[in-house]
C-alpha cells in the first residue's frame, strides 16, 4: 500500500504558487524555437529542505555538564542552544524556542535524560534517548528567579535555588512542584535582620542524603535537616561566596569567596573555617592577612585513594596580575599548577572514575569551557597536558570571511589533504584516549567525498572532510607568509586598503580534479597555488603588478569607437598598461606626487620554504593608480587545462597567463564591450542617457564606487560596489559594512552617475562563441552587475613546450546577452542536457622530472572535459544557463536564442546561485535575500521548490552560503558554527539513520562498598526516603501560581512511540512536519490530545497491574 505523504502535497502547493507568478507566457510563446526537447526526470517530489547538522564551537556558551557513566556532554548558550557531544563523530545541536541563555545543565546520569533551566526561569526536562532530542517537560516559575539546581545521583527530586533565597523541590518524572519548600527566613539565623542573598549553592552531603548544604551569596551556609525541617548547623563569612564543594567522607566543605580566598569549614565546627588558603595571595612577613585578590568562581574539591586530594579553582589571581591570561588553578598536595587559558574560562568540570559521591573520586581530566574553545586537561600526567581535541571547534580560530562546498570530490583528494596536514599537527598532547567517548555513529548512507573549504580573516584557508554529515580539518594553508609583515604600525606602509586583516581570504576559486588552487585576497591580491606533495624552497617568489584603472575620458562617440586592441604579452598598447614584474617593485610616485604603481602588500624577496600540500605559483597584486587605490576583486576564475586566471573588479578585468606568468588581457568594463556599449557612457559630463534597447533590460543597478565607499572590512561582501538592500533588512544589518546595501533603481536614469560597471562572474568553457559557429571553442564569459554577459575567445597554443613558448591570443567575440540584475553565475549543458564542466587537466607532480616517456604524454595529453557527449559534432547545439539576481535564462547556442526565462524574484534579489547535480540530474538552486530556498529544473526552468527557510538577517549568511550537488548547502549560523541543510527528499529520509545515537545501554557502576565496621556501627551512608517527605501525601501540593506545567512536544519516538496503530502512525507524521518547519494546527492538537489519553490509559492500566499483582485468585 502506498502511503500517503502530506509533505509532497505542500510541495505541490507551493510548486504551483511559484509557478504562477513564472513567465509562462514567453515559454509557449518560443517552444517552437526549441531545437531538441530533453527529458527532464527531477520532480518536486524529488526536493525537501530540512536542516542536518551543525558544526563548529558553541557560540557563546554559558553552562557546561557531563554525565561520567554515559560519557556525554552538554554545553548550553547564551541563545537557548544545546550542544551535545559524545565520541568523535556523535554530535547532536538542538533549541530551546524561547532562545534564553541557559543557566545550568544537570544530566540524569545514565538515564539518557537532561535538565536545562533558562534565564527566563523555565526548566526543562530533555529526552536524550532519541536521535533528535525533544523535550518532554517544562515548568515555567512564575514568581521567582531561578539561580542554581542540584539533582542528586540516582535521585527524580531536584532542588531548585531562587533569586528570593528560596528552594523548591520538582519532581522531574512528572515534572511538577513538591509542597515541600525550604525558606530562606527559616534557614538563616533568627536574629539576622539583612536578606541572605540568591542561593549560589546547594547539595547534600554525600553521607547523609538527609543533609542539605544551601550556599547564599552574601557568606552563610547553612546545613539543613530535610527531614526535622531545620537548620542543623550554619556558618558564616564575611565575604560573598560563589561556590561550595563536599569533600567525600561528608565531614568538611571548601568555600570559594569574592576576595579570593578558598575556606575550608569541619561540618560540626560552625564558629570558624578549619582553614583558609589565598592560593594567589601574596604573603605578608608580619602576619597580617595576604592582599585581596580577584573572586574564585568555582572551586571543586577532589579525593583520591593514593594521594593527596585535588582542589581545581578558577580565577583568584591577584589585581597586580593585569594582562595576564585567565587562568585553571590545579592544587596537589604542595604542589600548585597555574594553567593559562587563551580565552576567559566560562565554566570547568572535573571527570571522575564514579558517579557516586560518597567515594574516593579519583579525578583523571578537567574539561575547561572557554568562551571560544573547549580544553581538556589530563590530571594523570605530569605536566598537566591537554588532550588533542578531535570535535571540529577551530572553524572560528580566525573568523571566516567566505567558504565554499564540494561534494562528490575524486576519491583521492581527501587522503591526499590528509597526509599533508597530518604533518602540520602540534605535538606534545595527552597520549591517553579523549575521555568523552560516548554515543553510537549512525549508519553511513553517503559514500561520496565532501569537502568544506573556508577562508579566514588571517589570509588562512582551511580545508574540512565532510563526508557523511561529520567534519574533520584536513590540512590548513597560510597565504599571508608569502608577504612581508610590518613589524609594528608606524612602519605599515599606507598602502592598505583596509584598516584590519589586510591578508583577508574574499573569493577561493579551486579545481578538486586537477587540485589547481587561487585565492583573492581583500587588499586586491591574487595567488595562484599547485598541490604537490614534495618540499620545495622557492628562491624569487614569482610575481605581478597589474594597473586596473577606471578610464572613460577617452570615449567621445560610443558609435565611432573602435574595438580597443588587445595587450600582446609583457606589453601595454592602452592607458591600463601592465607592470609585469618577478620582483617587488620598489614605491614610485606619479609627477603630482600621487601614491602611483604600489602594490598594498610588500612580498617577500627571501627564498621561501613551502611545505608538503598547496605551493605558490604566481602572486598577482592589483597596484595604486594616481593616488586611487586598487578596487578590491569581486569575481574570479582558474582553468587548470588553460593555464589561465582571470579576475575582475569595478574597474575591469584583468587575465593572467600562470604557465609563462604574463598578463593577457587588462581591460576597463566598457572596452570589453567596443563600439556596442549601450549605455553609451561619457566622460564626467552629465547627459540623459538613452533608453538601451535589448531584451529584459528593465532594471539597471547603480553600481557607483568612490573612494570613501569602498569596503573596509574583510567580512564584507563579495560586490565592493555600493549596493542597497531591502529597508526591511536594514535594522539588522551592521550599519558599518554598507558595501552590500543595494539600489533598486529601475530607471535607467541612474547611469547618469558615474556608473562603474563591476565584473560579478566568469566562466571558462569550450563552447559557441558567435552565432554563425560550426564548432565549439575555448571561451571566457563574463557577468557584470549591470546584467551584461560577454564572450572572449581564446586561442590557445598547441600543448607541451610548444604551450610556454607561443602566447595565449585573447580577443572579443562580439557577442553581448541581457539579463535583469547582475549576473552571479553561469554554466552550459550538451544536447542532451546534461552538464558540460569546464576542461581541466588531471593533477601530476610537478616537482618530481618527468621522464621522457612522460614528456611524450605530456605533449599529447588533452584537457579533460567529462561530458557524455563530450565530442561534439557540427549540427549539435548546447545551452547556456545564466542566473543573475532576478532572474535565469537558457540560451540556446550557437543561435543564441532565450529558449526558457524564469523570472526568479521581483521584490528581493538572489544572493547564491548555483548549478548543481541530484538524483542523476541537475538544477538551479537559489537563495534570495529575502529568506526563500528555490530550485529550478534545467533546461526547463520549472520551479521545484520554494521554502521560506531563513531570512537575511545578517551579512555572515549572505557571504557564506553555498550549494552543492545531491542536494547539499551550508552556510555560517554563528561567527563559530556552519549549518548544514539538504534540499534532497532522499537525504531527509535517510537522514535519522546517518544521525548517531547519543544513548547506549550501560550497566551503573556498583555502589562503594560501606566495610564491615562501617555496617556494624552504621558509619557508612544515610539514605533518605524523598517520596516520603517530597510527595503529594507528605507535602501537600505546591502553589499553583508559583509554577505552570507545559507538556513538551518531544519524546514522540522515545517514550510515547510506544503507541502503537493509529496514534504511532499519527506521533510519526507530526515528528516529520516538525522537522520541515511546518504546523499541523488542529490536527496537531487532537494527535496530542490522543496521546495524552494513550498515556493516561497506560498509566492506570499500569496501576491496576500492580493493584492486583500479587492477589490470589479468591482475593478478587
Amino acid at each position: 500500500m502506498r502511503k500517503f505523504n502530506i509533505r509532497k502535497v505542500l510541495d505541490g502547493l507551493t510548486a504551483v504558487s511559484s509557478a504562477a507568478s513564472a513567465s509562462s507566457a514567453s515559454q509557449q510563446q518560443q517552444a517552437g524555437n526549441r531545437e531538441t526537447e530533453i527529458q527532464e526526470t527531477l520532480q518536486s517530489e524529488h526536493f525537501q529542505l530540512c536542516k542536518t547538522v551543525r558544526h563548529g564551537f558553541p557560540y557563546q556558551p554559558s553552562a557546561l555538564a557531563f554525565d561520567p557513566v554515559q560519557k556525554i556532554l552538554a554545553i548550553g548558550t547564551q541563545t537557548g542552544a544545546l550542544r551535545l557531544f559524545g565520541r568523535p563523530g556523535v554530535e547532536c545541536y538542538c533549541q530551546h524556542d524561547s532562545g534564553a541563555a541557559v543557566i545550568q545543565l544537570q544530566f540524569l546520569i545514565n538515564e539518557g535524560a537532561l535538565v536545562s533551566a533558562l534565564a527566563d526561569d523555565t526548566l526543562h526536562l530533555w529526552n536524550l534517548r532519541q536521535k533528535r532530542p525533544a523535550i518532554l517537560h517544562s515548568l515555567k516559575f512564575n514568581r521567582e528567579r531561578i539561580t542554581f539546581c542540584h539533582l542528586p545521583f540516582q535521585s527524580k527530586w531536584l532542588y531548585v535555588g531562587t533569586e528570593r533565597g528560596n528552594i523548591h523541590i520538582v519532581n522531574v518524572e512528572s515534572f511538577t512542584l513538591s509542597g515541600y519548600v525550604i525558606m530562606w527566613n527559616k534557614a538563616i539565623e533568627l536574629s539576622s535582620k539583612s536578606h541572605p542573598g540568591p542561593i549560589v549553592h546547594i547539595s547534600d552531603n554525600p553521607m547523609d542524603e538527609g543533609k542539605l548544604l544551601i550556599g547564599f551569596e552574601s557568606g552563610t551556609v547553612v546545613l539543613w535537616d530535610l527531614k526535622s525541617k531545620k537548620a542543623d548547623y550554619r556558618y558564616t563569612h564575611d565575604e560573598a561566596i560563589h561556590s561550595v564543594a563536599w569533600h567525600h567522607e561528608g565531614k568538611q566543605f571548601i568555600c570559594s569567596h569574592s576576595d579570593g580566598t578558598l575556606t575550608i569549614w569541619n561540618v560540626k565546627s560552625p564558629t570558624k573555617p578549619f582553614q583558609t588558603i589565598t592560593p594567589h595571595g601574596k604573603q605578608l612577613k608580619d602576619g597580617k592577612k595576604p592582599e585581596p585578590c580577584k573572586p574564585i568562581l568555582k572551586v571543586e574539591y577532589k579525593t583520591t585513594r593514593a594521594g593527596e586530594p585535588f582542589i581545581i579553582l578558577s580565577g583568584g589571581l591577584s589585581y597586580d596580575t593585569v594582562g595576564r591570561r585567565p587562568c585553571l588553578t590545579v592544587m596537589h598536595g604542595k604542589s600548585t599548577a597555574v594553567l593559562e587559558m587563551d580565552y576567559s574560562i566560562v565554566d570547568f568540570l572535573t571527570l571522575c572514575e564514579t558517579p557516586y559521591p560518597n567515594d574516593f573520586q579519583e579525578p583523571y581530566a578537567v574539561v575547561v569551557l572557554l568562551e571560544k574553545d573547549l580544553v581538556l586537561i589530563d590530571l594523570a600526567q605530569n605536566g598537566y597536558p591537554i588532550f588533542e581535541n578531535p570535535y571540529p571547534l577551530t572553524i572560528h580560530e580566525s573568523p571566516v570571511t567566505c567558504c565554499e562546498y564540494f561534494a562528490d570530490c575524486p576519491v583521492d583528494l581527501i587522503p591526499a589533504l590528509y597526509s599533508v596536514g597530518a604533518r602540520q599537527k602540534r605535538q606534545g598532547y595527552s597520549k591517553k584516549e579523549w575521555p568523552i567517548s560516548g554515543g553510537n555513529w549512525g549508519l553511513i548512507t553517503q559514500s561520496y567525498p565532501e569537502i568544506i573549504i573556508t577562508g579566514h580573516a588571517d589570509g588562512s584557508l582551511k580545508f574540512w572532510d565532510a563526508s557523511a554529515i561529520t567534519l574533520q580539518v584536513l590540512y590548513k594553508l597560510k597565504t599571508a607568509k608569502v608577504f612581508e609583515k610590518s613589524r609594528n604600525k608606524d612602519d605599515r606602509p599606507n598602502t592598505d586598503i583596509v584598516d584590519e586583516d589586510p591578508y583577508a581570504i574574499q573569493i577561493i576559486s579551486w579545481c578538486p580534479e586537477s587540485r589547481m588552487l587561487c585565492i583573492a585576497g581583500v587588499s586586491a591580491h591574487v595567488i595562484i597555488y599547485r598541490f604537490s606533495k614534495q618540499e620545495v624552497t622557492t628562491e624569487v617568489i614569482p610575481m605581478l603588478e597589474v594597473r586596473l584603472l577606471y578610464e572613460i575620458n577617452d570615449v567621445e562617440s560610443p558609435d565611432g569607437e573602435q574595438v580597443p586592441p588587445l595587450p600582446t604579452p609583457g606589453t601595454g598598447s592602452n592607458p591600463q598598461s601592465i607592470v609585469p614584474q618577478s620582483h617587488p617593485s620598489t614605491s614610485s610616485s606619479s609627477s603630482d606626487g600621487l601614491r602611483d604603481n604600489v602594490p598594498c602588500l610588500k612580498v617577500k624577496n627571501s627564498p621561501l620554504k613551502q611545505s608538503p600540500g598547496y605551493q605558490i605559483e604566481l602572486v598577482i597584486q592589483l597596484v595604486w593608480v594616481s593616488g586611487e587605490p586598487p578596487q578590491q576583486i569581486t569575481s574570479l576564475a582558474v582553468n587548470s587545462a588553460y593555464g589561465l586566471v582571470v579576475f575582475g573588479n569595478c574597474n575591469g578585468i584583468a587575465m593572467v597567463d600562470y604557465l609563462q606568468k604574463t598578463v593577457l588581457l587588462n581591460l576597463g568594463t566598457i572596452e570589453l564591450y567596443g563600439s556596442n556599449d549601450p549605455y553609451r557612457r561619457e566622460p564626467r559630463s552629465p547627459r540623459k542617457s538613452r533608453q538601451p534597447s535589448g531584451a529584459g533590460l528593465c532594471d539597471i543597478n547603480e553600481g557607483t564606487t568612490v573612494p570613501e565607499d569602498r569596503c573596509k572590512s574583510p567580512t564584507s561582501a563579495k560586490m565592493s560596489r555600493k549596493l542597497s538592500l531591502p529597508t526591511e533588512l536594514k535594522p539588522d544589518l551592521d550599519v558599518k559594512d554598507n558595501s552590500f546595501s543595494r539600489s533598486r533603481s529601475s530607471s535607467v536614469t541612474s547611469i547618469d552617475k558615474e556608473s562603474r560597471e563591476a565584473i560579478s562572474a566568469l566562466h571558462f568553457c569550450e563552447t559557441f562563441t558567435r552565432k554563425n559557429d560550426t564548432s565549439p571553442s575555448p571561451c571566457l564569459w563574463v557577468g557584470t552587475t549591470l546584467g551584461t554577459v560577454l564572450v572572449i575567445v581564446l586561442n590557445l597554443p598547441p600543448g607541451g613546450e610548444q604551450r610556454l613558448l607561443q602566447p595565449v591570443i585573447v580577443s572579443p567575440s562580439g557577442t553581448i546577452l541581457r539579463l535583469k540584475g547582475a549576473i552571479l553565475r553561469m554554466a552550459f549543458l550538451d544536447t542532451t542536457g546534461s552538464l558540460v564542466p569546464p576542461a581541466h587537466e588531471p593533477w601530476r607532480e610537478h616537482n618530481v622530472p618527468e621522464d621522457k616517456d612522460e614528456k611524450d604524454k605530456s605533449k599529447k595529453r588533452r584537457p579533460v572535459s567529462v561530458s557524455p557527449s563530450s565530442s561534439q559534432e557540427i549540427s549539435e547545439n548546447q545551452y547556456a544557463v545564466i542566473c543573475s539576481e532576478k532572474q535565469a535564462k537558457v540560451i540556446s547556442l550557437p543561435s543564441q536564442n532565450c529558449i526558457y526565462k524564469q523570472n526568479i524574484t521581483e521584490t528581493s534579489f538572489v544572493l547564491r546561485g548555483d548549478i548543481v547535480s541530484l538524483s542523476n540530474s541537475i538544477c538551479l538552486a537559489c537563495f534570495c535575500a529575502n529568506g526563500h530556498i528555490m530550485t529550478f529544473s534545467l533546461p526547463s526552468l520549472r520551479p521545484l521548490l520554494d521554502v521560506y527557510y531563513l531570512p537575511l538577517t545578517n551579512m555572515r549568511i549572505a557571504r557564506t552560503f553555498c550549494f552543492t550537488n545531491n542536494g547539499q548547502a551550508l552556510y555560517l549560523v554563528s561567527p563559530t558554527e556552519i549549518q548544514r541543510l539538504t534540499y534532497s527528499q532522499e537525504t531527509c529520509e535517510n537522514l535519522q539513520e546517518m544521525l548517531g545515537e547519543l544513548f547506549t545501554p550501560v550497566e551503573t557502576p556498583e555502589a562503594p562498598n560501606r566495610g564491615f565496621f562501617k555496617g556494624l556501627f552504621g558509619g557508612g551512608a544515610q539514605s533518605l526516603d524523598r517520596e516520603e517527605l517530597f510527595g503529594e501525601s507528605a507535602a501537600g501540593k505546591a502553589s499553583r501560581s508559583l509554577a505552570q506545567h507545559i507538556p513538551g512536544p518531544g519524546g514522540i519516538e522515545g517514550v510515547k512511540g510506544a503507541a502503537s496503530g493509529v496514534v504511532g502512525e499519527l506521533a510519526r507524521a507530526r515528528l516529520a512536519l516538525d522537522e520541515r518547519g511546518q504546523k499541523l494546527g488542529e490536527l496537531e492538537e487532537k494527535t496530542a490530545a490522543m496521546l495524552y489519553s494513550a498515556d493516561s490509559f497506560s498509566k492506570h492500566a499500569h496501576e491496576m497491574m500492580l493493584k492486583y499483582k500479587d492477589k490470589k485468585w479468591y482475593q478478587f
